[in-house]
């Protein structure tokens, strides 16, 4: 019988951190779970150890391939996967004992859910709690608990931990899995499955602790740099909201906004507008575009405004003008980062 949720587990030289890694899953108050662990060609004595923990617990089984990359061994490990319902880890991170016990309930009894992440905890190489910039996007994301939330936002940065996430393995599936292409495969897949109208939720219980150091792949591997995910979000964006060519207006003429009116006319857009509320840049130009007060952002009603900002707080006092003057969240109005 098909166990209630497969665990996709790739791994590649996780020698440090791996049996913390399988001694939480083997720890999972739901019994009835079976681990995809897909050896990534290690070197470091990795696969073996998979292979010595699959003797002693039925519930892992191992696949060992050449060194084909993260993407392929996630696909793999879906390809083996006999749930309905598969779960996300890496094997470097720690799942609390409840986290597969509670995602399965919720996607079990809740029809309406196709993708459920979770709260995480951000730790640093040394153990301590992650600081920074780390901190500062699990904070975030961690924020994000409802469709609407993780929707309205997706643009701005990633709106799920990858390996917190549970998911219909259909609904996977039906997208084809992992696109294996120069950049963030979790946050390409968010982004189609957006599109795809699957529906999203987080769980509020903080159930993973998610290790960052620098042997990680987001802080090493050029798929991941910030250039990277900004074409992603852009060819999405294009998919969708710029399909139809309106013309585009920028609030914010700081760092992020002049990167996203620098990408945005690279690709051909049309930026009509920057929109400020520092009195020292009004009536500036930059990259060719008036700098102009939020009174008048609601002459430029037919545009598509997007709210491109960093500081805390920023982009909720844009919303809430924007929606003084008329602009509609999503549809006017989109928030970037």
């Amino acid at each position: 019988m098909a166990p209630r949720v497969s665990v996709l587990l790739p791994v590649r030289d996780a020698s440090p951190r791996l049996d913390a890694c399988l001694d939480s899953l083997a720890a999972q108050t739901l019994a009835d779970h079976e681990v995809v662990a897909v050896d990534d060609g290690s070197t470091d004595g990795s696969g073996e150890r998979l292979v010595e923990r699959a003797r002693g617990d039925s519930r892992l089984r191992v696949v060992s391939t050449p060194a084909l990359g993260l993407v392929s061994a996630l696909n793999r490990a879906l390809a083996e996967a006999r749930a309905p319902l598969v779960a996300r880890m890496d094997a470097d991170d720690v799942a609390h004992p409840e986290r597969l016990e509670r995602q399965v309930e919720r996607l079990e009894r809740d029809a309406a859910v196709d993708v459920l992440g979770c709260r995480v905890e951000a730790i640093a190489a040394d153990g301590r709690a992650a600081s920074g910039g780390m901190a500062g996007y699990v904070a975030w994301q961690n924020t994000l608990l409802d469709h609407d939330a993780i929707r309205r936002d997706r643009f701005v940065e990633s709106p799920l931990v990858h390996p917190s996430v549970a998911m219909r393995r259909e609904a996977l599936v039906s997208l084809a899995g992992y696109r294996d292409f120069d950049g963030p495969e979790d946050y390409e897949l968010w982004l189609r499955a957006l599109d795809a109208g699957l529906r999203f939720a987080k769980l509020e219980g903080t159930l993973l602790q998610w290790r960052d150091g620098p042997e990680r792949l987001t802080r090493r591997d050029p798929r991941y740099a910030p250039e990277r995910f900004l074409r992603v979000k852009l060819e999405a964006l294009e998919r969708g909201p710029l399909a139809v060519g309106r013309p585009l207006v920028v609030w914010g003429a700081g760092r992020v906004g002049k990167a996203w009116s620098r990408a945005l006319r690279a690709r051909g857009q049309r930026l009509v507008a920057f929109v400020e509320v520092d009195p020292r840049k009004l009536g500036e130009r930059i990259h060719g575009a008036p700098v102009v007060p939020v009174a008048a952002a609601a002459e430029r009603r037919g545009a598509l405004h997007l709210a491109a900002v960093g500081q805390p707080g920023a982009r909720e006092r844009i919303r809430a003008e924007a929606a003084r003057i008329g602009l509609r969240d999503e549809q006017d109005l989109i928030a970037v980062a």
